[in-house]
């Protein structure tokens, strides 16, 4: 399928059905509009499929020429339905000969993660709690409708819409979380439900959109810190990240910014500005774009819900400051969460093995943490297996260390002040790489 004539021939000249290719031939389809993947030892040919992937063409693209059966095993919670649309793309094997991990994975670390999957599963740790998300669903609209009330009843003074605002922007932050959870297809029974699900709660609950969401958030899943593939290292000039950019800003004497100050910056343009500014036009940017007009649907019914309730209190003008400035705090909130995590760990050039294992690292668990983070402390456990609803990382986190252990592989955990704190400091280690860099070499 998009293959062309040649393949063709290649695919019924081996037994008559299908062809088997070695690594270095799977390794020279990385291009656009040719694009092979192998996925349990099996070729296929995804050049055309990508157009019509629901995660987003970049994702697979990312993985072309590679091995993504734990990928496809971690993002899909149907397995068997997603084979039967992958089938038409089926275009061989690997020879018996190759090995079943490209890039020389350790084979023995795989199998366990295979094996530990499968125990997690026996265990239950990938059946949902209805009554988790039913609950955490209604403090949502609780905390809605309490800042509404206030206002209804108490005026729009300046500490009372101080106090609206506060928990205004703890639900946008908590709905964050939730449709996280829809978006990794953690929460319903069938994908359909929590696609569903997951254009309500970002669309009418966030005005935001789905689509947009998904593209960029698997692509992070797919190379979590790897530069130039994960979107969420993608710093559009404003900062340098991990010991590989900064050197090479530096060499090349790119300076968009003072990039030896951006851990003081970072204060003034990272935290206030990502939401309200960046992501709000990235957003519409997007669904127009791409004409994701059910998206757009969604989102306007947030906008109308929200000025039908203030602006009969505060007027037009007063309406959309309190906006911003809910988005404003929203903000902060994300973006120290979503960069605890990442921003102090490895950046890489190039995905290291065992990836999704180094890539990150863990908050201690309270529960504080657990409802502050949406669970997001357990980041490691998230990564390795996101459909699993995310009141059972706790359950897979022992199981997960004791892997780690297993192999001498470090398995980090900080406090959140602590996290915090690293991000900072990471800032102002890459900017010193930088500044060297710039000036010496």
């Amino acid at each position: 399928m998009g293959g062309g004539g040649q393949q063709t021939d290649r695919i019924t000249g081996t037994n008559g059905r299908f062809g088997t290719y070695t690594w270095e031939e799977v390794q020279k389809h990385t291009k656009s509009g040719d694009q092979w993947i192998v996925v349990e030892r099996k070729v296929y040919n995804v050049s055309q499929w990508v157009k019509r992937h629901p995660g987003g063409l970049r994702i697979i693209g990312h993985y072309a020429g590679e091995d993504a059966t734990e990928a496809f095993t971690a993002f899909h919670p149907d397995l068997q339905l997603v084979r039967k649309y992958m089938k038409p793309l089926l275009i061989g094997e690997l020879e018996a000969s190759e090995p079943s991990q490209d890039c020389q994975k350790n084979a023995a670390l795989v199998e366990d993660f295979r094996a530990l999957r499968e125990h997690l599963e026996a265990e239950g740790c990938f059946k949902n709690q209805p009554l988790f998300f039913l609950l955490h669903l209604g403090h949502i609209l609780l905390l809605e409708a309490i800042a509404l009330m206030l206002v209804w009843c108490f005026g729009t003074g300046w500490i009372n819409t101080a106090i609206v605002a506060v928990l205004m922007a703890t639900a946008q932050s908590q709905a964050g979380w939730l449709q996280h959870d829809f978006g990794h297809l953690s929460v319903c029974k069938t994908s359909r439900w929590n696609h569903l699900v997951h254009k309500f709660v970002i669309g009418h609950l966030k005005g935001a959109s789905a689509g947009w969401w998904n593209h960029r958030h698997f692509q992070h899943h797919a190379k979590p810190n790897v530069f130039k593939k994960d979107p969420d290292v993608n710093m559009l000039n404003a900062f340098v990240v991990g010991k590989v950019q900064p050197v090479e800003y530096g060499v090349k004497k790119i300076k968009h910014l003072p990039y030896n100050h951006q851990h003081k910056y970072f204060f003034f343009v990272g935290p206030p500005l990502l939401i309200p500014v960046y992501f709000q036009f990235q957003i519409f940017h997007n669904m127009i774009l791409h004409g994701l007009w059910v998206d757009l649907a969604w989102c306007i019914s947030y906008y109308v819900r929200y000025f039908l309730c203030y602006t009969q209190f505060y007027g037009v003008f007063w309406a959309v400051i309190l906006f911003n400035f809910v988005r404003f705090m929203e903000s902060h909130w994300f973006v120290w969460v979503t960069q605890m995590n990442w921003l102090s760990m490895q950046v890489h050039s190039e995905p290291s093995q065992p990836h999704w294992l180094v890539a990150t690292c863990n908050i201690e668990q309270s529960p504080f943490n657990d409802w502050f983070s949406g669970h997001l402390n357990f980041q490691i456990e998230h990564h390795l297996f996101p459909t699993m609803p995310r009141h059972n990382y706790w359950r897979a986190a022992p199981h997960v260390r004791a892997l780690c252990d297993k192999y001498g592989v470090k398995y980090q955990e900080k406090t959140l002040y602590g996290a915090f704190a690293d991000i900072i400091r990471s800032l102002e280690k890459s900017g010193e790489l930088w500044l060297d860099a710039y000036l010496n070499k």
